[in-house]
């Protein structure tokens, strides 16, 4: 019975948020913009959405179920209207959302969902803003869109067990895009290295990122990434609507900036965009460029981002000790750049939870920490990751080997693109050289664009369909049977009992945080009661209330 709640729970979640994607296909409709695109524009929709009503709602059981009704009416309204484009969607989306069914039972989480993850969004759930609350905990300070999404699905009976849907929402549009992608690429006969990115990038996610419990709030953005690289270079050397694909660009950008902050510096792209507008008819491509709904989405989701951000920590982006405010009585401006030195030591692989390295300040200065980073991090870390993207690329190639090498110019704007990836490569190494913070996605494309320049020159229109589709179910075969067998050992470990109860572990240490706000709380309101009662702080904390909102003081301040 356990399970035919989840899996209903699940299905009535997809089909809520498909009735949004519906809804946008509508409103959408002149800039021809792909129902896949479309369902993952309204992720984003939801996540504005979610950002924006957190300043007055907590997203409890009648403010979630009223964006799940609203999305499951919208899918029966235009039920009609849009027969013929379910018809052609719903057996990709059947074989897609099915596949991820194993992927979403799980027992163990990864270790930062008991830390912050489930107590962010559990906290959303049970209360409206609270000022400085970035004061609790480390992972408070840098709250994440992932959170804002999955808090929407906090409903009766099933509770808090989708509180890992939003990756799976995430995942699914993401392969979607790549299989139309590859099927649209196919029927107009663009036999070209754009095809084999898109290949290479939907066998890369599925085997490389099975495990949904590790996707946290940095592998939805880098998948997402991948998609984005592969829209740039598809402008630059085909012929597309700029209508089309300045609402792609937003949507995609939109979602990884507010999956992770520092991913802002993927603003760097619209270099090239900006060129592409220049050049050719620049009124009107800079008309459908502001015009634009999802432009709109995209400044909104900013605009509360950076609310939530100051209003959390008192920096526009924790932990730059130089965006951030010290006036404010909530502010972490002091501990902001020890942070920030912290974050960089860990990722320069000078602090494990068994090593610290004795003069922090120095090892992470200019490239001091290289020769330790190689030693620690690279072998194995790096080396088995690139070895296994070696073994994809091989492995594509002699599937869609031809005897034939076409000779072809690459067009050299392809490398502006490259050059780009480079820079951004180069950040990453520089400040922050962990795979999970961007470096799998600046990696594999390094690799992916002249792998797939090269292996597009050795291919036939012979047989492609048939090799193509043997690639991508393959590709899901691996996918399904990898969590078939983590599902296998999780039930042998640690008696996971999928059948009867498919949910995740769950203990007191998840609610700690929600304890101790509601203890705050109950601690304000008695001393409001009773003036006689002196309030002090609580466990070092303190909390007054304005305008309706609570605010956790800096207890340094």
């Amino acid at each position: 019975m356990n399970l035919l709640i989840f899996f209903t729970s699940y299905i009535l979640v997809i089909l809520s948020v498909f009735g949004y994607s519906l809804a946008l296909q509508k409103f959408q409709k002149k800039t021809n913009l792909e129902f896949e695109y479309n369902f993952l524009g309204s992720i984003f929709f939801l996540i504005v959405i979610s950002l924006f009503t957190h300043f007055f709602f907590k997203h409890g059981y009648l403010h979630n179920l009223i964006i799940l009704l609203i999305g499951i009416s919208l899918f029966l309204f235009f039920l009609k209207k849009f027969k013929n484009l379910i018809k052609n969607y719903s057996k990709y989306f059947f074989l897609i959302f099915f596949t991820f069914v194993f992927a979403i039972l799980s027992f163990k989480t990864h270790d930062d969902f008991p830390y912050y993850h489930f107590p962010y969004t559990f906290y959303l759930t049970q209360e409206n803003l609270i000022i400085g609350v970035g004061n609790l905990n480390h992972g408070f300070r840098t709250p994440s869109s992932i959170f804002y999404l999955n808090s929407l699905f906090y409903l009766p009976i099933i509770k808090y067990f989708l509180f890992n849907i939003g990756q799976i929402l995430i995942f699914g549009a993401s392969n979607l895009i790549l299989i139309f992608k590859l099927k649209n690429d196919f029927r107009n006969k663009d036999y070209d290295f754009i095809l084999i990115l898109s290949l290479l990038s939907f066998i890369f996610i599925n085997i490389f990122f099975y495990r949904l419990s590790e996707h946290g709030t940095d592998r939805s953005a880098q998948i997402l990434i991948l998609i984005l690289f592969i829209e740039i270079l598809t402008l630059i050397v085909r012929s597309v609507s700029l209508k089309s694909f300045f609402s792609k660009i937003f949507i995609l950008l939109g979602i990884i900036i507010s999956l992770k902050a520092f991913y802002v510096l993927y603003l760097i792209i619209f270099i090239p965009i900006f060129y592409v507008i220049l050049k050719n008819n620049f009124k009107q491509n800079l008309k459908d460029f502001l015009s634009n709904l999802y432009f709109y989405f995209f400044l909104c989701s900013g605009f509360f981002l950076i609310l939530l951000n100051i209003f959390n920590s008192g920096c526009v982006l924790y932990p730059v000790s130089f965006t951030c405010f010290s006036f404010f009585d909530w502010s972490l401006f002091d501990e902001a750049q020890r942070m920030n030195d912290w974050y960089e030591q860990w990722a320069k692989a000078g602090a494990t939870p068994n090593f610290r390295v004795e003069n922090a300040e120095d090892y992470i200065k200019g490239f001091n920490w290289v020769v330790n980073w190689i030693d620690l991090y690279f072998f194995n870390k790096v080396s088995d990751f690139l070895l296994g993207l070696l073994f994809l690329i091989v492995s594509v190639f002699f599937t869609l080997n031809s005897k034939n090498e076409k000779k072809f110019k690459t067009d050299k704007k392809i490398w502006i693109v490259y050059l780009i990836i480079l820079i951004l490569f180069f950040e990453w190494f520089y400040n922050h050289p962990s795979l999970r913070y961007g470096g799998y996605s600046l990696v594999a494309l390094m690799i992916f664009i002249p792998g797939s320049l090269y292996i597009s020159r050795n291919i036939t229109k012979k047989n492609l369909k048939n090799k193509l589709l043997f690639l991508v179910l393959l590709s899901l075969v691996v996918f399904t049977g990898r969590n078939f067998y983590r599902i296998y050992s999780e039930a042998k470990k640690y008696d996971y009992q999928f059948i009867t109860n498919p949910n995740f572990k769950i203990d007191e240490g998840h609610f700690r945080i929600d304890y101790f706000i509601q203890n705050l709380i109950k601690h304000h309101n008695k001393c409001q009661v009773d003036k006689q009662i002196i309030c002090k702080e609580l466990e070092g904390t303190y909390i007054e209330k304005k305008y309706q909102y609570y605010i956790l003081k800096n207890k340094l301040n």
